[in-house]
């Protein structure tokens, strides 16, 4: 694969006819695509699980003024038991991949500490659990019509309303989604 076929920093808009019950009507953050498979992080898929809870349930004292409010998301169904942490580029933190010059994605528990204390990003979402791709299952799939794609950006990802950002995502690229057809062909 060439750097320039990379899927980072896309999202991934799922097709109406997407068969698959963990990928429907999902929005999809591709933060790292190379020769050896893809990650990604579903972003629209908020649990019954507010970040006051996440730090409770990790013990931690979490004074931050958004706790309460901010949902957690369901990443994606492969280790659905991890924390990811998508945040803005404003600070660094161990063990974080840079997605774009906006948006990196952190797999450390600094991030959740320094949140916990309001001393975190300006921007974040925590994710539990990944999509993930074995090499070339991504770019079948593209082939197969399963998925638009359109460049990330921090709006979408971060400030978007969830029950909107399917339709916002595929919305960037003049697209009704809810108009598409769920049967794909190739002309």
């Amino acid at each position: 694969m060439k750097v320039t076929d990379s899927l980072a920093n896309q999202l991934l808009i799922a097709m109406p006819g997407m068969d698959d019950p963990n990928f429907s009507s999902t929005v999809t953050l591709i933060c790292q695509h190379n020769d050896d498979g893809a990650l990604g992080i579903v972003i629209n898929r908020p649990l019954n699980l507010n970040l006051g809870s996440l730090f409770l349930q990790m013990n931690l004292d979490g004074s931050n003024a958004r706790a309460s409010r901010d949902a957690v998301v369901l990443g994606g169904p492969v280790s659905a038991d991890r924390g990811f942490v998508l945040h803005d580029t404003g600070q660094s933190y161990e063990h974080s991949l840079v997605v774009s010059s906006d948006i990196q994605l952190t797999l450390s528990r600094d991030i959740i500490n320094a949140m916990a204390t309001d001393k975190g990003p300006t921007l974040s979402l925590v994710a539990l659990g990944y999509a993930g791709w074995e090499p070339g299952q991504l770019e079948s799939e593209m082939l197969a019509n399963s998925w638009l794609t359109v460049a990330a950006t921090p709006k979408i990802v971060f400030e978007t309303p969830f029950a909107e950002r399917w339709t916002a995502a595929a919305g960037t690229l003049g697209v009704d989604i809810s108009r598409l057809s769920p049967d794909a062909g190739h002309a």
